[in-house]
């Protein structure tokens, strides 16, 4: 792995170093390229895969178009955050279970006041949910199932009796962005986030509760009418961010965005 941005006279030295191929950066680097920002909390950043074309999955899912640099990536900004904020079609569609404590983190999340593993916070309007998954049933943290205050009662038991936490973030049935942002960190989750789908990044983004996007340009193309990184509600205006890191391996390009 390589540095491209910023560019300064170490990272110039370090690639002359190592050559046009880089090299495989441990957890204890990527984790410090990846530090959370030091300021006002909470912090929710996204973390997304899109094709040079701009599909965000193949098939339905991301890991066709991703490769093992952007899984250790993945790993570290799971590793860093105190939870995971992830739409209930994503949970769905991309089998999710409960995130796993890692020991090359474990001091660190100690001394950083964190549990073991990040908790899971699903966003579901309907509960349209599999209780029974190892993500609400065996959890190394219990999962939370943000959702909204008209949310069926017999959905909210049904979650609560598998183990699940249930946090209302929203006057109806659905969530509203922000609410869920500031209920989370009323929990003492400041360092979040989401790793999508689409649709509930479209949300956050329409919300302007995104702080920053971690997003890998994979080298491929897919063509066809694969979804974007985001969807859903349009804005106003559109959302300026800007560019803070930049590393590539393989081809694959690791780009961090935060607000301009």
């Amino acid at each position: 792995m390589r540095r491209l941005f910023p560019v300064t006279d170490v990272t110039d030295e370090t690639a002359a170093a190592e050559g046009a191929a880089g090299r495989e950066w441990s957890l204890a680097e990527l984790a410090a390229a990846y530090a959370y920002p030091e300021g006002p909390a909470p912090w929710l950043r996204g973390n997304m895969v899109s094709t040079l074309d701009g599909a965000a999955q193949h098939e339905g899912r991301s890991q066709p178009i991703s490769c093992p640099a952007d899984m250790r990536v993945f790993g570290v900004l799971r590793a860093l955050a105190d939870a995971v904020v992830v739409g209930a079609e994503t949970v769905r569609q991309e089998g999710y279970r409960p995130a796993r404590a890692r020991a090359g983190f474990a001091a660190a999340r100690e001394a950083a006041g964190q549990g073991p593993a990040p908790a899971i916070a699903v966003v579901s309007a309907s509960l349209d949910l599999d209780f029974s998954l190892p993500l609400f049933s065996s959890p190394l943290v219990p999962t939370l199932v943000l959702t909204g205050a008209g949310a069926d009662p017999e959905r909210v038991a049904a979650a609560e009796k598998a183990g699940a936490r249930v946090v209302v973030a929203g006057e109806g049935a659905g969530v509203d962005p922000a609410r869920a942002v500031h209920a989370l960190a009323e929990l003492g989750h400041t360092r979040l986030l989401t790793e999508g789908g689409p649709r509930l990044l479209g949300q956050l983004i329409a919300a302007d509760v995104l702080d920053e996007l971690c997003l890998t340009v994979s080298p491929m193309l897919t063509a066809g009418e694969a979804q974007r990184i985001a969807g859903g509600p349009s804005v106003t205006l559109p959302r300026r961010f800007t560019l803070s890191s930049m590393l590539e391996e393989d081809g694959f390009l690791f780009t961090r965005y935060r607000r301009g």
